[in-house]
């Protein structure tokens, strides 16, 4: 293992470590077994297998497409910005801050990356990693909630005070925090995606898990609006008075000659279409797409040169 020394850090290390000096140019490289610098102290290079992620880290899911796009750029350009770490009592080095930067390494075939050692405690290292990653915003909103809990519990802030921490208004610590409530099916379909803070945020007004579950698996199905679930709830609260109140009317079926037509014109088109109808002989069609580039082939199937 060999150490690399050098009198600066790189602008996005300055603005994770207090007090580091920021420098114009990020100067060290790792590109491939070795790295190149200009000189200057405060960097070691690290043989990668000697890395370990940390099991405190706020961050659970990568996107792989992401990480392989960054393994692309460090085969071509190197690790530009350095990991943190922390010392193991058990050996070798713990992250703190560039899991997303060690994964790419090693799927770019690095051996060795450049590295800050900082001596601070376990959890000193999860505020650390929290605030890296909210800076960046990488993290889903559960795990952003998630990781404001521990630090009030672990760390004793307030939500001010935790709020002056990590630069962001009390509002929207609070907001976040409210997320927690949600029963854990609902919490796992907005990390997924399925549904979205505003949906959550409306889902909160009920008081019964399982009707949020309920709903929630509701906007899922039918990828709802935000208005459409706050009416939605409201509804419920105004049923019965304890959140369970009679769902509204499902919609009408689609007749025979509609649903024909749909699946026709689906053929023709390689995407969903629904024919809704809204009155006798009137109504309109719905052609659902899920990328730019489909909707780019669906118009020109619909309007050919």
């Amino acid at each position: 293992m060999s150490t690399v020394k050098r009198k600066a850090l790189g602008r996005g290390l300055a603005a994770l470590i207090p007090g580091a000096a920021p420098s114009p140019h990020p100067t060290v490289m790792a590109v491939g077994d070795g790295a190149r610098t200009s000189g200057g102290s405060g960097l070691e290079l690290i043989a990668i297998e000697e890395v370990h992620p940390s099991r405190e880290q706020p961050r659970k899911l990568f996107d792989e497409g992401r990480i392989e796009e960054l393994a692309a750029s460090i085969r071509a350009q190197g690790v530009i910005q350095p990991l943190v770490v922390r010392k193991r009592d058990s050996g070798g080095y713990e992250l703190i801050a560039g899991e997303r930067r060690w994964r790419a390494a090693q799927r770019a075939g690095l051996h060795a990356v450049p590295a800050v050692i900082r001596d601070v405690a376990p959890t000193r290292a999860f505020e650390m990693a929290m605030v890296e990653n909210l800076q960046r915003e990488d993290l889903n909103p559960i795990e952003e909630a998630s990781g404001y809990q521990r630090l009030i519990n672990e760390l004793g802030y307030t939500q001010e005070s935790l709020a002056a921490r990590v630069g962001k208004d009390r509002t929207t610590i609070t907001n976040a925090l409210r997320l927690l409530r949600l029963p854990e099916e609902v919490r796992d379909m907005v990390v997924a995606g399925r549904v979205s803070m505003g949906h959550a945020r409306a889902l909160l007004g009920l008081e019964s898990n399982d009707t949020m579950v309920r709903l929630a698996r509701r906007v899922a199905a039918r990828e709802m609006s935000v208005r459409q679930v706050e009416g939605l709830v409201r509804r419920e609260r105004d049923g019965d008075g304890n959140g369970l109140g009679a769902a509204p009317a499902p919609a009408a079926q689609p007749s025979a000659s509609a649903r024909d037509l749909a699946e026709r014109l689906s053929r023709a088109l390689g995407a969903r279409v629904k024919v809704v109808e809204s009155a006798a002989d009137r109504g309109h069609l719905e052609i659902h797409y899920h990328s730019l580039d489909e909707l780019d082939a669906l118009i020109g199937r619909l309007l050919p040169s």
